[in-house]
């Protein structure tokens, strides 16, 4: 070939890589990624990019729920210069809210975002990855989850469904539930029908309440129509944005079943590991990011929706001892039925408690009593 042949061909090489990379719609960096084996060695790998569909059990505009999965999608889009883009998807839009682990486990869609207790019937030991009753508050449900052994178990059950899991969230205490007139008695309780969830609706089904898990969304025609008598769901400021105080005049504290939740971003375990380790760190790292924001604004918002509740008539309550001991026996009872029925559940139970057990050293020393 002459030397102006292989001019003509350098650059028609040079023309068709930059529409390649225009067409995939990343740039000649983004496209290869660098790598260091175990040997020392250096090789590139196609970072391909990620266009994936993201099924949310929440919606979009609800307060933190679903405001953090936006901003999850947000900060992946402008960590990775736009080789990560997720869609954001309403609950039911791809697939209902309690069918986005089936989803996600069989490759129909990408990525689901949700809490693991969602998943409780199906498998019942990732509850203890979502919320326990009477459980830790928030800074030590984090230490065991990245220190004290409760990550590896969590990866552990995940995988064994072609899921990967990464905790992408976390948040305060929970209201105990809202109810139409004032509850003075433990019998009082008896023969209602309430919307729980998780381990929490079984100890309330303990002291004779009849629950049901539905979804945010499905949660205030259920209480206009009176197919539930009762109803709990999260924090204030997002009770206050789904309308139960236009229902129900008595909210209840505090929420001894879930003291601090974690919500987590789910993804199909071939997927993820299709993903290069800079395209999986992008992740981690964005999910890191999301804890911390998640539990410093879910502390900060409480007080103003508190007080436009108060403007709405509504009366705040705290359970009285008597009830708070009732059920704190009844979780006694659930946790021993849930250990003995499930191996996984028991392993995990085993991991928090000897965790728990050990950080109360630590917490009755170095925090104000």
């Amino acid at each position: 070939m002459n030397r102006m042949g292989m001019i003509v061909v350098l650059i028609i090489g040079l023309v068709l890589g930059v529409l390649m990379d225009r067409l995939l719609g990343v740039s000649s960096d983004e496209a290869v990624q660098v790598v260091s084996t175990e040997t020392g060695a250096e090789i590139k790998i196609s970072a391909a990019p990620v266009r994936w569909k993201l099924a949310s059990a929440y919606a979009g505009s609800a307060q933190l729920l679903g405001t953090l999965g936006h901003r999850l999608v947000q900060n992946l889009d402008q960590a990775s210069d736009g080789n990560i883009k997720l869609k954001f998807f309403e609950p039911g839009a791809l697939v209902p809210a309690l069918e986005i682990f089936d989803a996600v486990a069989s490759g129909s869609v990408e990525a689901g975002w949700a809490t693991p207790g969602f998943w409780a019937g199906k498998v019942p030991a990732l509850q203890l990855f979502s919320a326990v009753p009477f459980g830790p508050a928030a800074p030590e449900y984090m230490a065991w989850m990245y220190f004290g052994g409760g990550r590896e178990l969590y990866d552990e059950i995940y995988a064994r469904h072609n899921i990967k899991g990464i905790p992408c969230g976390i948040f305060p205490p929970e209201a105990s539930g809202w109810f139409r007139t004032e509850i003075t008695s433990l019998d009082d309780l008896k023969g209602l029908k309430m919307r729980f969830f998780a381990l929490g609706a079984k100890v309330m089904e303990k002291v004779g309440v009849s629950t049901q898990l539905l979804a945010g969304g499905d949660i205030f025609p259920a209480l206009e129509l009176g197919t539930i008598d009762a109803a709990e769901y999260a924090s204030p400021v997002i009770d206050k944005d789904l309308g139960f105080y236009q229902i129900a005049k008595h909210y209840y504290f505090p929420g001894w079943h879930q003291q601090s939740t974690w919500l987590d971003l789910i993804i199909n375990l071939e997927k993820w590991n299709g993903l290069t380790p800079v395209q999986q760190s992008q992740f981690e790292m964005a999910c890191g990011d999301s804890v911390r924001h998640s539990i410093a604004r879910g502390e900060a918002i409480q007080v103003p929706a508190l007080e436009f509740l108060a403007e709405q008539g509504v009366q705040f309550h705290l359970w009285p001892k008597e009830f708070l001991d009732t059920y704190a026996a009844a979780w006694e009872e659930v946790v021993t039925d849930e250990v003995d029925r499930d191996e996984d559940f028991a392993r995990v139970w085993a991991s928090l408690s000897e965790f728990r057990s050990s950080y109360e050293t630590w917490h009755d020393l170095g925090y104000l009593q």
